[in-house]
């Protein structure tokens, strides 16, 4: 389309899980590139958007917009936040794989999600900030190599405050499998597979769009067909028409 950039879905994401586990980050990572160190508290939502393009071998490649809602992780908006739970087909459930309290959460934030938001809604664990696990936690499976310098990984100093993991990769991982949910773990610092872990969902998503998932009174209450690109791009471009879109994904027409 000239003069402008079209798609063919747009998912609405939400990011869920305790406060200061790095889902603002995590969303600025994605959408803008860079990590905001030390963001303010969220006070109820914030909102994101990002194009992908998910590559499919036997049909060639998707543009998806993703719209994401960066929610409060503190009790006192709990009441706001599951409104915007309503019409999402994503959901990241972030913890600190340095706090193992956040990783317990994540099972009252899960079962909070599955209450308010639509039962197809693919969710992926994400367990953020690996880069500030301790070297040994980061490297315990490989052996010590030796750098330009002379020294190993293991001796080199950093700057960096490093923490003790506190929750294993495998017992994240098992979690996932047990309750039907994709995982990745992550660094919104470093960037290590924060837009990976969208990219996963999404796909997840088109491919129960594809698979026929959402059909009947689903596909009805969840898809509007032929919208023009330019009337979208336009009515996304204000939160307030953002805030007011509920559903949790929509086939742009050609």
């Amino acid at each position: 389309m000239a003069g402008g950039i079209t798609w063919n879905y747009v998912f609405k994401f939400i990011i869920t899980g305790d406060a200061a586990v790095g889902k603002s980050s995590l969303l600025v990572r994605l959408t803008d590139q860079r990590f905001l160190a030390n963001p303010d508290p969220t006070l109820g939502v914030e909102f994101g958007s990002k194009l992908i393009t998910i590559r499919d071998s036997s049909e060639g490649s998707t543009i998806v917009k993703l719209q994401c809602w960066d929610t409060a992780g503190t009790e006192s908006f709990r009441s706001i936040t599951r409104s915007y739970y309503r019409g999402a087909a994503g959901c990241l459930l972030v913890y600190d794989v340095t706090s193992r309290k956040s990783f317990e959460n994540t099972r009252t934030w899960l079962a909070d999600v599955r209450q308010h938001a639509d039962p197809h809604l693919t969710c992926i664990l994400v367990g953020n900030k690996v880069d500030v696990c301790e070297e040994e936690d980061l490297i315990s499976s490989e052996p010590n190599r030796t750098e330009s310098t002379g020294h190993s990984r293991t001796s080199s100093s950093s700057s960096a405050k490093k923490r003790k993991r506190q929750v294993p990769t495998a017992e994240a991982e098992l979690f996932a499998k047990e309750e039907g949910l994709l995982f990745v773990e992550s660094s919104a610092k470093s960037g290590l597979n924060v837009e990976a872990a969208f990219e996963q969902a999404a796909k997840d998503i088109l491919d129960k769009v594809k698979g026929g998932v959402f059909d009947g009174d689903d596909l009805r209450n969840t898809v509007n067909l032929i919208i023009h690109p330019v009337t979208r791009c336009q009515a996304l471009a204000t939160d307030k028409l953002a805030e007011e879109w509920q559903s949790p994904f929509e086939r742009i027409g050609e």
